[in-house]
């Protein structure tokens, strides 16, 4: 990992091909957490009606109170036991309703979060392998845990909250009104004075608050990184570098939640201030007009009481406010990611493949270059027909386009120019996951998922029994260490396989191949990590394996592919030469020359230049 690309900024998921522009900064794209919650209406008009109870009976105490006050004590009768009996079914009212809406949404916000995480889960297995070269992979699952949580809170407390204090204030203002109209109306007119702040301020928290979502994603981002290399990192003595790394990006993490605290504080303040005084003024009116005999007692009480509560309610909608706009700004950014489309689809009306299939396979004049990379082409003008059942070895040094040959192949790339066919059918008119299921890969970088062995074997085969397993096992000598597992098929692997040895993941990754039984094998330097005597065991098996099958060999030990029907040679995106091993040995070309350093020096386990 070079320094640049350690300190690149992440690449939005919007700028990739496919995917639509999602509208980062506006309050509007709560719509897309909206759509999702209407889905379950039981649950929204439970939570809406305990609500609306526990608002009402909030507003219910104020009026309790003022019938406490001028029924019992101001008028003399002195038993005001009902009174406060009615004022404790009140309070009981109240809890009651408040434990309904909170249960029912918070169940909502779970399930609006588990929804979205699905929803993009979903989208993201639609996307090509170019889609996470322009977006990595750790800043998306970041998106999917930093801002879902923002989500969930949103759904399971904020909108509830604002819905609470709207009703409480609406209601409050509507009870004012019967106290005391002009008092209440004095009320109204400072309503806008408390209003222009909060979308003055509210529009620089709109943009603070969306850049404060993305560094929190860098966070995480860099700590999957350097948690995923850890034993690079420690290899090389690294430590205090990634720890001087990780703190500057939370250093500005903090810095830009800094910015948006004191934001959400000035406008609290702001908000709060203006409120309160208004409430204060009013108070004094009304203390005036009890003295002046033109308000009662608990009219005043009621009024002091409502109007705190109104005035709580309208100062609480300002932290509301930017928590909608933090959520606003996660939405979007889950938004890109549901928007995004894949370059590589399926056609509207695919053609079959050919059934059965025959395992050919042509590259017919092929120039491509990876969307990362559009100035240099990986292949150039490159043409290579594969007949049914043959063995193609292909050679050549770094950066030649060996494993791109795998890619376009597997159509998770389409070329600039020519086309690719397997069994004459061209890959865009064909469903990629028939492409796809006419094929089985043995990749360079062994992939292992942290699961269970039998989980990792059958990945191919879901429903292959064990039986089969096992016997793939067999021919990719992976039995013994398998069957001495502590718990065998049911022996967790760890992460990417790590309780195994690199030979070990290399040979349970040749079985998984093996148990998918497909008529085209892809090998990738299927033999890289294995010993000499585990290495000749695994290639007399797929030997076996290649018998009547297509297969595709990218190797840089040469002595694994003497026997390949041809060995094809590239290099710079082009072939040079093809031939048998006997034919490229005797024309003294680059095939000769690396062989002559591997078989006639005595070095034929070396690997000079030559790899995937």
């Amino acid at each position: 990992m070079s320094e640049d690309m350690r300190e690149e900024k992440p690449t939005d998921p919007k700028k990739t091909d496919g995917a639509e522009k999602a509208p980062l900064r506006k309050i509007g794209n709560l719509k897309m957490i909206w759509e999702r919650a209407i889905r379950y209406p039981k649950q929204i008009t439970f939570a809406a009606i305990a609500l609306f109870v526990a608002a009402m009976a909030t507003l219910a105490i104020p009026w309790g109170f003022k019938t406490i006050v001028d029924e019992g004590f101001v008028a003399g009768g002195g038993d005001v036991a009902p009174y406060f009996q009615t004022l404790l079914v009140i309070v009981g009212i109240l809890s009651i309703a408040t434990a309904f809406r909170f249960y029912f949404v918070s169940w909502l916000g779970e399930r609006v979060v588990a929804d979205i995480r699905l929803s993009v889960q979903r989208n993201l297995l639609r996307m090509p392998p170019g889609f996470f070269e322009e977006n990595r992979p750790s800043e998306i699952a970041s998106r999917m845990t930093s801002d879902t949580a923002v989500i969930e809170q949103i759904v399971g407390t904020t909108a509830s909250v604002a819905l609470r204090n709207v009703v409480v204030g609406v209601g409050g203002i509507i009870f004012l009104f019967t106290l005391a109209p002009t008092l209440t109306a004095a009320l109204l007119l400072g309503i806008p004075v408390v209003i222009l702040p909060i979308v003055f301020i509210g529009r620089k928290l709109t943009n603070v608050s969306r850049f404060s979502q993305d560094r929190v994603a860098d966070v995480g981002a860099m700590v999957a990184e350097t948690l995923g290399a850890m034993k690079i990192v420690q290899a090389f003595g690294q430590e205090k570098r990634e720890h001087d790394r990780f703190s500057g990006a939370v250093e500005s993490t903090f810095d830009t939640a800094k910015r948006r605290i004191r934001l959400r504080a000035a406008l609290t303040a702001v908000v709060i201030a203006l409120v309160f005084s208004g409430i204060t003024m009013l108070m004094w009116r009304g203390a005036v007009g009890v003295s002046e005999g033109l308000i009662s007692g608990g009219t005043i009480a009621a009024f002091v009481l409502t109007g705190g509560l109104v005035a709580g309610a309208f100062g609480a909608l300002t932290e509301v406010y930017g928590d909608l706009l933090r959520g606003a700004g996660a939405a979007g950014r889950l938004a890109e990611l549901l928007v995004a489309e894949p370059g590589i689809s399926a056609p509207s009306s695919p053609i079959a493949l050919p059934d059965p299939p025959r395992g050919q396979i042509s590259f017919d004049n092929i120039t491509f270059a990876y969307p990362t990379r559009p100035e240099t082409n990986a292949l150039e003008s490159f043409s290579l027909q594969v007949s049914p059942g043959e063995t193609v070895a292909v050679v050549g040094p770094s950066g030649a386009g060996k494993s791109t040959l795998f890619q376009l192949a597997q159509r998770f790339y389409d070329p600039q120019s020519g086309s690719v066919r397997i069994d004459g059918v061209a890959l865009p008119s064909a469903d990629p996951a028939d492409i796809r299921g006419r094929m089985a890969l043995v990749p360079q970088d062994t992939v292992l998922f942290a699961a269970t062995a039998r989980d990792n074997l059958r990945y191919g085969v879901w429903d292959a029994t064990d039986e089969d397993i096992w016997q793939a096992a067999r021919a990719a000598n992976a039995e013994q260490f398998l069957r001495d597992l502590p718990e065998g098929l049911d022996s967790f692997m760890g992460e990417a396989g790590t309780r195994l040895s690199g030979g070990q993941r290399q040979r349970v990754a040749i079985a998984r191949a093996l148990l998918r039984n497909t008529p085209i094998l892809l090998l990738d330097e299927a033999t890289s990590a294995l010993d000499a005597e585990s290495e000749k065991l695994v290639q007399n098996a797929l030997d076996k394996l290649m018998e009547d099958r297509t297969t595709i060999v990218i190797a840089h030990r040469l002595a694994t592919i003497r026997s390949a029907d041809r060995i094809v040679v590239m290099d710079a995106g082009r072939i040079v030469e093809q031939g048998t091993h006997d034919e490229l040995v005797a024309k003294d070309g680059l095939y000769g020359r690396l062989a002559e350093l591997q078989f006639h020096n005595g070095l034929s386990n070396v690997k000079p230049a030559i790899t995937a």
